[in-house]
């Protein structure tokens, strides 16, 4: 089955529609599949539910979605850098559930393992546990997280082949991994397309029958969120 695509259009082409959950893989702007989240802005699509570790910040990754007014609901961790972000939600534009960011992971994880829920101790006390479940293991209470699965999943590679094997590079590895196989179909963008083969099977991250369809992003520019520089000193 041919995988690749020409562009992030095409890929995403007959998948989208108003209303539907999406796991987004990236950390702040690192491994963000920006392609894909251009098609979505594209495409128009509206009422949708995201779960990503961040918003992006304003005017990149995610924060495209929310100026564009297309999304309704942010299933997040880190939300600071985003004025609109902090906007949408305080004016009541925008539904916010707040996660901790070990519990988005394993949420994903889950999902993707067909394990609808699982008890964690992460919350316990604080307004995350508020509405949900309480049980006690050797006397140690624990909350309930429900498993998240997505319509549709879009992250972010280094490199793959046309089969769909697919490696991340270094940080940018982050959320892609469990987003990847939290929905019924994920689409990545890399940096690199190679042929079936060239690829070391003990370097790849994440095996090819997860990924539904392929596109190369590149060239890529590198975004930095925060820039800090001090004067040199003098020699």
């Amino acid at each position: 089955m041919k995988k690749t695509y020409p562009d992030a259009t095409t890929a995403l082409e007959g998948l989208l529609f108003d209303g539907m959950h999406l796991c987004v893989g990236g950390f702040g702007l690192c491994g963000i599949p920006e392609r894909l989240i251009d098609g979505v802005l594209e495409n128009g699509v509206k009422d949708l539910t995201i779960a990503s570790n961040n918003a992006g910040v304003d005017g990149e990754g995610l924060g495209k979605l929310l100026r564009s007014r297309q999304v309704k609901k942010m299933i997040s961790s880190y939300v600071g850098e985003n004025k609109e972000f902090e906007r949408q939600y305080l004016s009541g534009e925008l539904e916010v559930e707040f996660c901790p960011q070990g519990t988005l992971a394993e949420r994903c994880r889950a999902g993707g393992a067909g394990i609808p829920g699982f008890y964690t101790k992460t919350g316990v006390g604080t307004q995350v546990a508020e509405g949900k479940e309480h049980k006690d293991f050797d006397g140690q209470t624990y909350i309930m997280e429900r498993g998240i699965y997505a319509d549709l999943c879009l992250i972010k590679g280094w490199k793959a082949d046309k089969a769909g094997n697919l490696i991340f590079r270094k940080t940018a590895r982050n959320f892609n991994a469990p987003m990847a196989t939290a929905g019924k179909i994920c689409i990545a963008e890399v940096e690199e397309i190679v042929e079936v083969g060239e690829l070391d099977p003990d370097q790849i991250h994440l095996p090819g029958i997860y990924v539904k369809r392929l596109i190369d992003g590149s060239p890529y520019d590198k975004k930095i969120e925060f820039r800090t520089t001090r004067d040199r000193e003098t020699a």
